[in-house]
């Protein structure tokens, strides 16, 4: 997507001479639990959203939907500009809207394949916060970034894994569907490497081989095994 370049220069003489009363507002807060649906050919998609502050005070959020089996999803990016709001879990499914006057309902469009569907939201509580998943320390070796394929329909992926104090951290990235992230738990045993992601309900296992490049296994969800294999990413 292209974005139209505006001169710093004439954007400060418009602030300068805009009244008062039509400069931006403050951003509202989304920060809670809020429940809605999204209307798809004459039904309705339930779905949740959780907005909360992290540490460093930035906002950040998940996304459920239940009839997909979805929790916990994380938002890849979130915008507040006065009552205006913007966010989404993929790159290609984008949630934009305005927040009601008294912040406790939402209503804006879901594009989608070139398609926006109206979305309504209810603010209902505070926010849902999903506990960070949490894995043993693994070896250097597996940290790094992996690209991986899966053999039944090419779709790819990427991998993320890394050491922090208190332990290590991943996340699967699915290219092919906006850059989804799903959190893992990861656990390392000599060669021997297995991930569970609670997101979806699916895991995967495999084994390491001798020079640290290559990760092959199966991934599994449900009642479907896969056979899926991670490519150690070239460093840039």
């Amino acid at each position: 997507m292209t974005r139209s370049a505006r001169s710093l220069f004439t954007a400060a003489v418009l602030v300068a001479t805009v009244p008062t009363l039509l400069r931006a507002q403050a951003p509202v807060d989304p920060s809670g639990h809020w429940d809605g649906y999204v209307e798809m050919q004459g039904s309705q998609l339930a779905f949740g959203v959780d907005f909360l502050r992290d540490s460093a005070g930035q906002l950040i959020g998940t996304l459920e939907v239940p009839s997909q089996q979805l929790k916990g999803l994380p938002l890849l990016k979130i915008t507040v500009d006065g009552k205006a709001i913007a966010f989404y879990a993929r790159r290609d499914q984008t949630m934009t809207g305005t927040i009601s006057d008294d912040g406790a309902a939402m209503d804006g469009a879901f594009a989608m394949e070139g398609t926006a569907l109206p979305f309504m939201l209810k603010r209902t509580g505070d926010a849902h916060a999903e506990p960070a998943l949490k894995s043993a320390a693994i070896t250097q070796e597996l940290e790094g970034t992996w690209a991986g394929t899966i053999a039944t329909n090419g779709m790819r992926l990427e991998l993320h894994l890394a050491n922090q104090s208190g332990g290590a951290t991943g996340r699967l990235v699915n290219l092919d569907e906006g850059g989804l992230e799903i959190p893992i738990a990861i656990t390392q045993t000599m060669a021997t490497v297995t991930f569970e992601a609670k997101v979806v309900t699916g895991s995967f296992a495999g084994t390491l081989n001798a020079d640290g490049t290559q990760l092959s296994g199966k991934w599994t969800q449900g009642s479907v095994s896969v056979p899926l294999a991670f490519t150690r990413a070239s460093e840039k």
